[in-house]
């Protein structure tokens, strides 16, 4: 139960989700500013992100934080339009550009690694009128940015997460469940998910220009549920297509031999797009040149992993819907098993087992020598320091992450999701991740170490599982 010396731990964070300052200095407005803004209604509290954590102002407390548990890692996202207010480079914001060269800093002065996402969601607004995701020019427009990265933070950040969660991205945003808040599981979310591939793409080789001065490592963050047949013979075929719709459409392009969309879901695609009356499918095919621009363009896999579902094989009309992306458009519903644990969320249950599980299928399938767990985390509503269910969850997870490193899986690192309660999104301040709980009346938001993160530092510490 003790963890290999290489093996990094660390916390997330997202800068819409703690920052705060939303139009401070000359940020300009993002995506979820102008949704929250203009449809509060949209999140359970009626909250945003305006304030939140307070962390541009009280950013050395969060690397205060990380030092206390002992990180190797410190994951935390930059705001596109904080940095570069118009959304190109034509204009760099001095104030941006310090707030987070600051946070770099001061991470590394205490031993610990940033691990730094350019895109977390919060587009810049001004982008999203010319058309955001789906206008194909937005792959060149992100590597502008990255750019802009390399250069002002590169010498110091090793570790890059290019974009957070593609299917959240188009599925989420084209489903009105996320901003911008559109309405198109048609079309739009397949051409946002060709674009962020060809944008991941163009800003991992944008690196090359860099890579032999500062040798870091550049990733995607997949969100990737484990599936299960909830009938192992009747529902195969389902939870196989389930798995290529949600990481397949994002995993094969990168990290396959072969590259392009997987061959299954695309033909899946393509035949139902005809029986609806188009003249092409919905979607958008790749050109040679773009499927090798994909592909290959990696240096680990980032995976974002919370639960496990089963997949029970269904019609359009009784296929289930959210949070589940694309059920209707498979066919099928997406099921509790009846003996697992569910928490807080009704779709949230907890079996350690399937990350194992998963970790080993996604090295049987693309044969990647490195994976870090970008992304694990529990849900909890309480609002006291006794959670004793995250310290389980943890424990349970880490314990399955070391059983596949004792089995080959060269899993390089693990990083909690979050490491202080933060802005979730249309769940607004109402359900609770932190390892720190923050308390948001207080003008300071003050941080105050939960017991998950007094048994996170003693297994960092120790670097085993075997501690009180």
């Amino acid at each position: 139960m003790t963890f290999p010396s290489w093996f990094m731990f660390g916390a997330a964070t997202a800068a819409y989700q703690i920052e705060g300052a939303w139009d401070v200095s000359d940020k300009s407005e993002s995506i979820w500013d102008r949704l929250l803004h203009t449809q509060p209604s949209l999140v359970v509290d009626h909250s945003n992100g305006d304030e939140a954590c307070y962390s541009y102002d009280f950013w050395a407390r969060d690397v205060e934080m990380a030092h206390e548990l002992g990180l190797q890692m410190y994951r935390f996202s930059i705001s596109w339009p904080r940095l570069l207010p118009t959304g190109f480079p034509n204009k760099i914001s001095m104030n941006g550009k310090s707030y987070y060269s600051k946070l770099i800093d001061g991470l590394l002065k205490k031993g610990i690694q940033p691990v730094v996402t350019m895109y977390h969601w919060d587009l810049p607004q001004s982008l999203q009128d010319l058309g955001g995701w789906t206008n194909p020019l937005i792959a060149t427009w992100f590597a502008d940015y990255a750019r802009v990265l390399y250069t002002l933070f590169g010498d110091r950040v090793k570790y890059w997460i290019t974009i957070n969660e593609p299917l959240t991205i188009c599925d989420g945003g084209y489903n009105k469940m996320a901003a911008p808040y559109l309405n198109d599981m048609k079309i739009s979310n397949y051409l946002c998910s060709k674009h962020v591939l060809l944008a991941h793409a163009k800003a991992f080789r944008a690196y090359e220009e860099f890579r032999k001065g500062y040798r870091g490592k550049i990733s995607m963050a997949n969100i990737f549920f484990w599936f299960e047949p909830l009938d192992p013979q009747k529902d195969k075929e389902a939870t196989q297509l389930a798995m290529q719709l949600w990481e397949g459409r994002f995993g094969h392009p990168i990290y396959s031999k072969t590259g392009g969309w997987p061959p299954e879901l695309e033909r899946y695609i393509a035949g139902l797009s005809v029986s609806e009356g188009y003249n092409q499918s919905r979607l958008p095919p790749f050109t040679p040149e773009e499927i090798q621009l994909i592909r290959g363009s990696y240096d680990f896999y980032g995976l974002n992993h919370f639960t496990t579902r089963l997949v029970r094989k269904a019609t359009p009309k009784t296929a289930g819907d959210w949070p589940f992306y694309g059920s209707k458009e498979l066919g099928v519903s997406f099921v509790n098993h009846p003996k697992r644990r569910t928490i807080v969320i009704d779709w949230f249950q907890i079996y350690p087992e399937g990350l194992r599980k998963q970790l080993h299928w996604i090295k049987d399938n693309y044969e990647v020598k490195d994976i870090m767990i970008t992304e694990n985390g529990l849900p909890m509503l309480r609002l006291d320091f006794a959670d004793y269910d995250r310290v389980d969850y943890i424990r349970e997870y880490l314990k399955q992450v070391l059983l596949a490193i004792n089995d080959g899986v060269h899993v390089m690192g693990y990083i909690v999701w979050s490491l202080m309660d933060s802005f979730e999104w249309i769940t607004g301040y109402k359900v609770k991740y932190g390892l720190y709980e923050v308390n948001f009346e207080s003008d300071y938001r003050l941080r105050n170490a939960r017991e998950s993160a007094k048994y996170y530092r003693k297994v960092i510490k120790s670097r085993s599982l075997n501690v009180l």
